[in-house]
């Protein structure tokens, strides 16, 4: 009986520690008065109204931020998905207190899920999140404002799994870099052998091509205890039948490389090191995996704008 609630305690304990660590990755960076002021100036709030199953003629709403320039000129567009239990006005905070260089040099665009989630799997929204994204990027294209072309998706945990899920199945041009945080594929979206198209109940049975020529970031913490590095199960995240397998981080990567066009042999040792992050680079730096050591969900916090913003320079 002792040994059982022993048990009982550790697992407590580990979840205790999942929620401490998921938290803080959508936790704002202390920033003055006056930069909060001029962040809610220019943060505009939009719409896109669906239907689904759980609602009729929802108005799904986003915020775009347009940096102040005094020459102007069309901009890049980064779309920024909050992770489960997130919201866009919390994750909006975090991007503008830890990323300030990268809010200064694009269109910096934050939607909300519904219900503060993303339809992957067996989550609690049902909506149509692909086609929700998919008509953001649509509608700021046609702003003058945008260079339409250069689209950046980066996601945190189940946004991370939407970003993967729109690189699956997006036939849209526009988006040429697509960011994953503390979310590879899942076992759903790749099932060893093939990407599959998530389908309109979410039975994830056919099979499809993702578009080529994309550019793809993964950054992935090794002690994650909620999104196992080596691949397996999740401990707490819920599928059919069970818990959310998830693809190995690093074997991960190596798909997206391949599908990507690459041919050789997949890396037993990263390309180089900096910090606590091992960098996996494929094609020239095109498809790349920061797998950062001694961090878990949390891992964004070893992620320095520079490194983020080396990946959305390039090319």
């Amino acid at each position: 009986m002792i040994m059982k609630n022993l048990k009982i305690s550790s697992l407590l304990v580990a979840f205790a520690a999942v929620l401490a660590t998921f938290t803080p990755c959508l936790q704002a960076e202390e920033v003055d008065d006056e930069e909060r002021e001029e962040e809610e100036e220019r943060s505009r709030k939009f719409a896109i109204t669906q239907s689904w199953s759980q609602e009729k003629n929802y108005k799904r709403p986003y915020w775009v931020n347009v940096p102040k320039l005094k020459n102007k000129r069309p901009l890049p567009v980064l779309i920024f998905l909050h992770g489960n239990g997130g919201n866009p006005k919390g994750l909006q905070k975090m991007v503008f207190g830890r990323y300030p260089e990268i809010t200064r040099q694009f269109i910096t665009v934050f939607p909300e899920g519904y219900r503060e989630s993303w339809n992957i799997v067996s989550e609690r929204s049902k909506a149509d999140d692909r086609g929700f994204i998919e008509a953001i990027i649509s509608e700021l294209a046609k702003r003058d404002d945008v260079r339409k072309e250069e689209f950046t998706i980066m996601g945190i945990s189940n946004g991370a799994a939407l970003v993967n899920q729109i690189a699956i199945e997006t036939k849209l041009p526009n988006i040429k870099n697509y960011v994953s945080v503390v979310s590879p594929l899942n076992g759903f979206q790749h099932d060893g052998k093939n990407f599959k198209a998530m389908g309109k109940e979410n039975d994830y049975r056919a099979i499809t091509k993702p578009l080529s020529g994309k550019r793809l970031l993964n950054i992935s913490g090794t002690d994650d205890p909620l999104i196992p590095y080596r691949g397996g199960p999740s401990k707490a995240i819920p599928a059919k039948d069970g818990k959310l397998p998830f693809v190995d981080a690093e074997e991960s990567i190596f798909l997206w490389a391949k599908q990507m066009g690459f041919e050789g042999q997949k890396l037993a040792e990263p390309s180089r090191l900096t910090g606590k992050i091992e960098i996996f680079s494929y094609l020239d730096g095109d498809v790349v995996h920061f797998k950062v050591k001694e961090h878990g969900h949390n891992a964004t916090r070893a992620l320095k704008e520079g490194l983020l913003l080396d990946f959305l320079r390039d090319r």
